[in-house]
């Protein structure tokens, strides 16, 4: 089922993010994962999609198993960095083959294994040409990301948000946003998107801290700020995984709590494969919540 026509029924919800098993051994204990974290009536579930590719048959697949094995709509990730027309075009009518009909459409990181890969070669540049070159396929409903704290790579917080204005006039649906630790950058993103005319469905990501060296190490690759409050809480449990994980619960459902008295109806779970952390910060809010 096309999310677009999900957020017409449902005005509140929760979505989880999965990324493909790593070897095919790894297929049972994914779908237990999936099937425990169905128990939740999510809007949708999205699978990744590697750098230039690189886990496309993965992705693929791990969709597969999750139509066959429940009744959750899936949405996959999709990269164009290095694609061509012809490579997409066959994919997309994979994709259309198997039922598939949500994409989330992005630009994506050049390979880890290509050192002197060039981002202005190829096809596709943007994310908006993607998106432009999906939507005339009159099938899918797309997605898109978006930047609470700016992108990377954009000059400003003004030109990242002309370049999100693009990629979601060229036919986004609804965009899910990067992860972010501290609310304020997310309300005064949906202020400036809100003034620009973007009305869609702007889904807030929510990365529970459950290893904080990886999150802090990661967030200095996306331009994400980790609140100095929140490192000074885990400064002490840093080699005590579980008293990590539990601080990190608490944090995730502090933010969304603050989200709600906000407004916020949606959101989007970054999930790492775990049913556990994901299913605590859920209980913890409430059904009445979702």
């Amino acid at each position: 089922m096309k999310i677009s026509e999900i957020f017409k029924k449902k005005k509140q919800g929760i979505s989880f993010e999965f990324f493909p098993p790593k070897s095919p051994g790894g297929k049972d204990a994914f779908l237990k994962v999936a099937k425990d974290l169905s128990a939740y009536d999510p809007l949708y579930v999205s699978v990744t999609y590697g750098a230039g590719g690189t886990t496309q048959d993965r992705t693929i697949n791990t969709l597969k198993w999750i139509k066959e094995e429940t009744d959750l709509t899936v949405m996959s990730h999709l990269t164009c960095i290095g694609a061509t027309r012809a490579s997409l075009n066959s994919l997309l009518k994979e994709y259309e083959a198997h039922g598939i009909d949500n994409i989330l459409a992005l630009r994506g990181d050049p390979p880890k294994n290509v050192p002197d890969f060039d981002l202005e070669q190829g096809e596709f540049k943007y994310a908006k040409n993607l998106v432009d070159f999906v939507k005339k396929y009159d099938y899918f409903s797309i997605a898109v990301a978006v930047y609470p704290e700016g992108h990377l790579q954009s000059p400003s917080l003004e030109k990242d948000l002309e370049f999100t204005k693009q990629k979601i006039d060229a036919g986004a649906d609804f965009a899910i946003t990067q992860m972010f630790f501290d609310n304020r950058y997310f309300y005064e993103f949906m202020d400036r998107a809100a003034k620009q005319g973007i009305t869609i469905p702007i889904l807030p990501g929510i990365m529970p801290i459950i290893d904080c060296k990886k999150i802090v190490e990661f967030a200095g690759f996306c331009n994400t700020t980790v609140p100095q409050e929140v490192l000074d809480r885990m400064e002490p449990v840093m080699d005590v995984p579980e008293e990590m994980r539990k601080l990190g619960v608490e944090f995730a459902v502090k933010q969304c709590e603050d989200l709600m008295k906000h407004g916020v109806k949606y959101f989007h779970f970054y999930t790492m494969n775990r049913s556990d952390t994901v299913s605590e910060i859920v209980k913890a809010l409430g059904k009445k919540a979702f």
